[in-house]
């Protein structure tokens, strides 16, 4: 049973589950994603439960539910690395390139970031500001409908210069 604060995808406004997956070229790869934006898909919902606080300000949800039969999908972690190995000093400029290099590495897997359930975000020198920030992305990203996420601070990650990593798990429909 779901609360009223269950943000769920269920509606009368719904996308198709096939418009929401990467498209393939003649050779079977996937498209690189610039514009990430996550749609929305039938069957994965995140639920607040009553009796614990609103996290929709600090975008994201307490639960996240899928199927059984699902399949789970799990990459490394994708930190804002350019393709050419490139780090930008901007915490966004590596916050928008790390979504960017998730959604790359779920599309190889014929996913999407709208089937991101649950990832753990690790955040070098995490202040305000930052946080701010992440808010503002994933309020881009994910609109109303927030995954599951934690939110780690840490004195470092493995590249220097790395302020960002993020580490998704993603579940599709078999």
């Amino acid at each position: 049973m779901t609360s009223s604060n269950d943000t769920s995808i269920f509606g009368d406004h719904l996308r198709s589950l096939e418009s929401s997956r990467p498209h393939r070229d003649a050779e079977g790869k996937g498209d690189v994603v610039h514009n990430v934006h996550a749609g929305e898909v039938d069957g994965l919902k995140f639920i607040n439960p009553k009796g614990l606080y609103d996290p929709r300000p600090n975008a994201y949800s307490h639960l996240a539910i899928f199927p059984a039969g699902w399949r789970m999908i799990l990459p490394a972690g994708q930190g804002g690395e350019t393709e050419d190995g490139v780090l930008s000093e901007d915490f966004g400029t590596q916050l928008r390139q790390a979504l960017t290099n998730a959604a790359t590495v779920l599309a190889a897997a014929d996913a999407t970031m709208a089937d991101v359930a649950k990832f753990n975000l690790l955040i070098v020198d995490h202040n305000e500001e930052k946080f701010a920030v992440v808010r503002q992305e994933f309020d881009r990203v994910w609109g109303d409908r927030k995954p599951a996420w934690t939110l780690i601070p840490v004195p470092a990650l493995a590249l220097k210069g790395m302020l960002i990593e993020i580490d998704v798990i993603a579940v599709v429909p078999r």
